[in-house]
């Protein structure tokens, strides 16, 4: 995967619960895993922002509940650093379901923001955004 231009802080822990920010019919999921995640060994994998983890859907549409999807952080609460020197968070964690491995999205249009670095990773989820912060 390709470096993202931030200092990312460890956001969302595995078993954190976040957000379904698109219209793929899922509402609230809970990350089971981070796909290419770097941690020590015996230490809890973490996520940040534009990370690839697995999620399960919690609460949505009957036919998605405890399904588990691909998926990509786009937002994050927890504050991290840009290059630029700016500091940012967001309100809520929130994350895109992908359809495929290809970084395709499940849904057609994302509701609120979408940080920059998940553009510079993923963008085909930065398309379908409403506006990129």
């Amino acid at each position: 995967m390709k470096a993202i231009s931030a200092r990312a802080t460890r956001g969302l822990n595995v078993g954190s619960y976040a957000v379904a920010a698109d219209n793929s019919g899922a509402s609230r999921v809970r990350i089971v895993s981070v796909k290419h995640g770097k941690t020590r060994r015996k230490r809890q994998q973490f996520a940040k922002i534009s990370d690839w983890v697995k999620v399960s859907v919690r609460d949505g549409k009957p036919d998605l509940i405890g399904q588990v999807f691909d998926a990509v952080i786009i937002r994050q609460k927890k504050t991290y650093r840009r290059i630029t020197g700016e500091r940012v968070c967001f309100e809520d964690n929130a994350v895109a379901l992908l359809k495929d491995d290809g970084g395709n999205p499940k849904g057609t249009q994302i509701k609120g923001p979408v940080a920059r670095e998940v553009q510079e990773r993923w963008q085909q989820v930065a398309k379908i955004a409403q506006f990129v912060l």
